[in-house]
């Protein structure tokens, strides 16, 4: 078994190539060639909790063991450990021991990167791009979104200044115009994509989102947790990775009382070939939110990419 630490696992993982990895796996999960239960999540100590995802097509299965620990911050430790174990689907061998927080990092962006090729109008994706939270995801949804929209400016909004500023400086040093901030709704209502990716319980924007906007909510991963105000919400359009695991999981979306029956699992919409089929036109003044709480299928694809990078020639 081959073994690929945090550096090597991104290198295998570049955000264009697995976001079509990604558009390759919903078409299998509706096919039912590739397949995933709902995760098990089990409640650690301290806020913490552990959650095993299983995942498998044709040649492939995956295990995903994740901890999350939203109070590690504080104590000067990732809020995130986890590895992604691939084995063939045919013999049970081990092929790939891979990083889980890269691939955490990096299929979580990609997918947001993929649902942005779907689900974004033009004015959105003319910007700015606002990102809210500097951390693991922030950062790779900045890069993710900085390489697919190489023109547009980015505002990064922080708890703490300084972690913007840092993330925002690194960001230019990649050739994106990014620019930190200390109020989130002073620039709210110009900006076309916004990415919320804290461990918020409470919302970290409120409703001046512009007409047509695309609202990418991928840090809330409980009932309890919300990054986005309710009202918001309610008069959006509203997308998920997963309608049953959004219906367990996506506390933005139970807070908010949500009617299931207009959410739309990103599978419905789906094609294999570009260019991607569009939804349907929104209400005068509607935005569109598209809210992820992640997937063993999405684990899949990576380590489908990853195997294929990292073939013998």
């Amino acid at each position: 078994m081959r073994i690929f630490d945090w550096t090597t696992t991104h290198q295998l993982l570049p955000y264009r190539e697995l976001a079509d990895e990604l558009r390759a796996v919903l078409h299998d999960k509706r096919a039912g060639i590739a397949v995933a239960p709902q995760r098990l999540v089990l409640p650690l100590g301290d806020g913490g909790v552990l959650l095993a995802m299983p995942a498998a097509d044709r040649d492939i299965a995956i295990t995903k063991l994740v901890t999350v620990h939203p109070h590690n911050a504080a104590r000067g430790l990732p809020s995130i450990h986890g590895e992604v174990i691939v084995m063939d689907a045919h013999t049970g061998e081990r092929l790939l021991l891979l990083d889980g927080r890269a691939v955490t990092a990096r299929r979580t962006a990609a997918l947001s990167l993929l649902a942005a090729q779907m689900l974004a109008g033009e004015e959105a994706k003319r910007g700015p791009l606002l990102i809210i939270g500097a951390g693991v995801q922030g950062r790779a949804h900045l890069e993710a979104f900085g390489q697919w929209l190489p023109a547009c400016d980015a505002f990064v909004f922080s708890r703490t200044f300084g972690d913007a500023e840092a993330l925002a400086h690194e960001a230019r040093m990649q050739g994106i115009n990014a620019q930190a901030i200390g109020i989130v709704n002073d620039v709210l209502p110009t900006c076309g994509i916004v990415v919320t990716a804290t461990t918020s319980r409470q919302p970290v924007l409120d409703d001046r989102v512009r007409e047509g906007a695309l609202i990418v909510a991928v840090g809330a991963y409980s009932h309890e947790m919300a990054e986005l105000p309710a009202s918001l919400v309610r008069r959006a359009q509203v997308f998920v990775d997963t309608l049953e695991g959004a219906q367990a999981e996506a506390g933005d979306l139970i807070q908010a009382d949500v009617d299931w029956s207009r959410v739309t699992p990103l599978e419905a919409i789906q094609t294999t070939e570009p260019p991607p089929v569009a939804p349907a036109p929104a209400a005068p003044g509607s935005p569109i939110v598209f809210k992820s709480v992640g997937h063993a299928l999405w684990d899949l694809a990576a380590a489908r990419l990853a195997a294929r990078k990292s073939a013998p020639s």
